[in-house]
């Protein structure tokens, strides 16, 4: 008679027919993750900021495509990438620490009242760093099994959103964030070890190479 956990082991689908049984892998959690900041604002403390978090999006990257005419056919191949805008949703809190520390992030892009913008990108530019946990907290260790590292971030648009007499919703602002580059990195050593590897070069032998 199988017991408990052994009829857990199979629970899920057979990665080829020379695998009796595996157990179901377990799969990260939307709701477990954390965003920091850096840079942003003045370049104080932004705790708040962090604590205040709804949701974000993780990113989105995309390749133009390159299309190679030949006798009677076409091959692709891949152009320039482009990474998507990524949205983050934040609690509005009532001593104001969230909409001043937005605010602050937008006067360094722009001074609305002296209608001067900074002279450089890195006057204003900073870091997003999103990591995904899992689960720990208090007297247990929160263990990251994975980083996102957004680079050359800036506010592409600020939505305060509205006030409603009929809902008992919290007050939000929604940003809309433009970077530059992301990257997912590894950890030194443990769970997601090989997350986002770098891949060490181009080999020589592809180039040139039949397609």
């Amino acid at each position: 008679m199988a017991t408990a956990s052994q009829s857990l082991f199979n629970m899920t689908v057979g990665a080829d027919s020379t695998t009796s049984s595996q157990g179901l892998l377990m799969p990260k959690l939307q709701y477990r993750f954390r965003t920091l900041f850096l840079n942003f604002g003045t370049g104080g403390s932004t705790q708040e900021l962090t604590k205040q978090v709804v949701d974000i999006a993780r990113p989105s990257v995309t390749f133009t495509e390159i299309p190679i005419d030949i006798y009677n056919s076409k091959i692709y191949l891949a152009g320039k990438h482009e990474w998507a805008t990524t949205t983050i949703n934040l609690r509005d809190d009532a001593a104001g620490n969230v909409s001043k520390l937005v605010g602050q992030q937008l006067q360094k892009q722009m001074d609305f009242v002296e209608q001067a913008s900074a002279a450089v990108g890195q006057d204003y530019k900073f870091q997003i760093n999103y990591e995904v946990l899992d689960g720990g907290n208090g007297t247990t260790s929160i263990n990251v099994l994975e980083t996102w590292e957004l680079y050359g971030c800036f506010i592409q648009g600020a939505n305060y959103n509205t006030m409603n007499y009929g809902t008992n919703e919290a007050v939000t602002i929604s940003l809309t964030i433009r970077y530059d580059n992301a990257i997912q990195s590894p950890l030194t050593s443990g769970i997601g070890t090989n997350v986002g590897r770098a891949f060490g070069g181009t080999s020589v032998t592809g180039i040139g190479s039949k397609q």
